[in-house]
């Protein structure tokens, strides 16, 4: 049921759904991580999940509704937690075009963030999606307050680069919607179980030559509609079980 005083309420409840699909699959952290979107053409005024509430329980209703021009909301009753506001403020305000901006500390990425070379060749389609696509980011400076918000920010100035592989802490993805935002996240968590576990057998990797991956990362960019119908998938299991994400 929608609220009548709440606007952006399509985008609310997206983003609700994908709270609750990412503490289905393990990929939060008990009460902390972030996910966050842009709702103006600037991308200055975004919603955000309210300060140390489980994903698995977060409601349209709950996001907050920031600016990143006002950081007097962090004194305010309901502020939200202080490296929420640190890193994906930072991003909002520097990165325009990073109208989602979604960070977790899954598991698997998490382990490709703690190898010493970060780096995730292309084996499979789902590697070869993010090929020359993401970033490494090996300064990990503590938590993100607003100073290491700040660094981070400026690693994602290229629009091309929609992944931030954060050394020593985790994974940062951005796109242009809830959907394509969380497609990708979904996709970059499986590609690197998908290399982890390849790399633990021991044996040899079967690399694609970089041509065969850059033409694979464009076919799946082109794919129609996949990043809307798997979050309209997710949103219509959600409805049949009656969960409660979209009040």
């Amino acid at each position: 049921m929608q609220h009548a005083n709440l606007d952006h309420w399509t985008e609310r409840a997206d983003l609700a759904a994908s709270f609750r699909w990412a503490a289905r699959l393990n990929m939060h952290e008990a009460v902390a991580n972030h996910f966050s979107l842009a709702v103006n053409d600037e991308g200055t005024r975004f919603l955000i999940n309210p300060n140390q509430v489980h994903f698995s329980r977060i409601k349209a209703s709950d996001l907050l509704m920031l600016d990143v021009d006002d950081p007097s909301v962090m004194d305010a009753p309901n502020a939200p937690d202080p490296t929420a506001w640190g890193l994906h403020a930072a991003i909002h305000r520097a990165c325009p075009h990073a109208r989602c901006v979604m960070h977790t500390h899954s598991i698997w990425s998490t382990v490709l963030a703690c190898l010493a070379d970060s780096r995730m060749p292309p084996i499979d389609q789902n590697t070869a999606t993010f090929s020359n696509r993401h970033v490494i980011d090996e300064e990990f400076g503590g938590l993100a307050f607003e100073e290491e918000g700040r660094r981070c920010a400026s690693l994602l100035s290229d629009p091309v680069s929609k992944v931030l592989v954060m050394g020593n802490h985790g994974i940062l993805v951005v796109g242009d919607s809830v959907a394509d935002t969380w497609n990708r996240l979904f996709y970059f968590e499986r590609a690197a179980e998908t290399y982890v576990r390849a790399l633990q057998t021991g044996r040899p990797l079967r690399i694609m030559s970089d041509d065969i991956a850059e033409k694979t990362a464009r076919e799946l960019e082109d794919y129609p509609g996949q990043a809307e119908a798997h979050l309209s998938e997710l949103r219509a299991i959600l409805d049949a079980e009656g969960d409660s994400y979209a009040t």
